[in-house]
């Protein structure tokens, strides 16, 4: 295959998306809650794939979304799922106006272009899909384009990211070792209260003690998963319910939609959350 160095004249793929509309142009609202950014900075400056472990809602995009901003670099995301192929990634030809024109996918837009390229659950995608994002992780960091029989070498800010839910591991549905030992890992969990307060009030537009409220509703709901909630209620879920409170509708309505019925189907469960959030509003 030939190598073919970045070039960064030619800014749109073929449906005339440029690099530019990928920038995050106003800073996200985000609160650290460890050494998260600065580990991620430094696996930034040394070209070194980032893999974001933790539950759904706790806190993941956004922060790379802010990580994104505060590092000035475009974020392609791809929404990883069991029909994503290769070629969604990388590219394929396309016929226009009676001619064969190649259209780069998202991955390779990445790449291309320095932007930070982020694998959303990467878990749901193929395994034989996500095998293509091997020779971007180690020191060679190329694509092989080979339907054009082409090694596209990364640009030098180009990284790769993914995001994981090890809740939700299986025989059938887990990252092969393979492709996560060449990722280094920031663990994420729902935030210490004062933080996940500040969360509600800010992104729910609630008063503090609403957000109080929901804090412990949050809290307590995350000990139902002994009880057989698959997973404990996320932050923005609750965030949901802020929302729903600040817009007119009444805390326990708010929390019966955004918690209750959104978290599980299962009947008693629900009655369970149903108590708490009596007991609460």
């Amino acid at each position: 295959m030939q190598n073919v160095q970045p070039q960064t004249h030619n800014r749109q793929n073929a449906n005339g998306i440029a690099i530019e509309d990928y920038h995050i142009t106003s800073e996200p609202f985000y609160i650290s809650t460890a050494d998260e950014i600065s580990l991620f900075e430094s696996a930034y400056r040394l070209k070194i794939p980032v893999l974001l472990k933790g539950p759904t809602g706790c806190g993941k995009t956004r922060f790379l979304e802010y990580m994104a901003w505060k590092l000035s670099r475009p974020l392609v995301t791809i929404a990883c799922h069991e029909d994503l192929t290769a070629s969604d990634l990388v590219g394929r030809y396309l016929l226009k106006d009676n001619e064969t024109v190649w259209q780069n996918g998202p991955l390779s837009l990445a790449v291309k272009h320095g932007a930070i390229c982020y694998l959303d659950e990467a878990v749901e995608a193929r395994k034989d899909t996500t095998v293509v994002i091997h020779p971007l992780t180690d020191n060679r960091r190329i694509l092989p384009q080979e339907k054009r029989g082409l090694l596209l070498e990364s640009h030098p800010d180009f990284l790769i990211v993914m995001s994981y839910n090890p809740g939700y591991q299986s025989v059938m549905k887990d990252l092969k070792h393979s492709t996560r030992q060449r990722f280094l890992a920031i663990d994420f969990t729902y935030p210490p209260s004062d933080e996940e307060k500040a969360i509600i009030v800010e992104e729910g537009q609630v008063d503090e003690d609403t957000a109080k409220r929901l804090v412990k509703l949050g809290e307590m709901v995350r000990n139902l998963r002994q009880q057989g909630l698959e997973e404990g209620i996320s932050t923005r879920l609750l965030v949901y319910a802020g929302r729903l409170i600040s817009d007119g509708v009444p805390p326990r309505a708010a929390c019966e939609a955004a918690v209750t019925r959104a978290m599980t189907d299962d009947l008693e469960i629900q009655e369970a959350i149903a108590e708490i959030i009596a007991g609460i509003f």
